[in-house]
């Protein structure tokens, strides 16, 4: 974690589970990251990587995965935003399958 500091109270709608003033930046971190990451907009993101190193946000990420983003999230997260392509991670550790009625 880089500094010290609370959640700021616009991200209770990203971290719904639990009040953001209960939530501790690290104890926390797994839930956080992984909302963030799922759920968040590009402000989000920039606040997530000002509080934790990339290192902890990938470490997280691929360590912890849970199963709560949509592909097209996915493919941005691992490709784009953590750069790693390159390596083979399992997309259905975390990507939701939403099953279509085709009749």
């Amino acid at each position: 974690m880089k500094a010290t500091q609370s959640i700021p109270q616009n991200l209770q709608g990203i971290l719904w589970s639990v009040g953001v003033d209960k939530l501790s930046l690290q104890e926390d971190r797994v839930y956080i990251i992984n909302q963030i990451l799922s759920f968040g907009d590009l402000d989000n993101i920039k606040w997530l990587y000002s509080v934790y190193s990339k290192d902890e946000i990938l470490r997280v990420f691929l360590n912890h995965p849970i199963k709560q983003y949509s592909a097209p999230r996915f493919n941005f997260i691992k490709n784009y935003l953590l750069s790693i392509s390159n390596l083979k991670v399992n997309s259905n550790r975390y990507v939701v399958n939403t099953p279509r009625d085709i009749r």
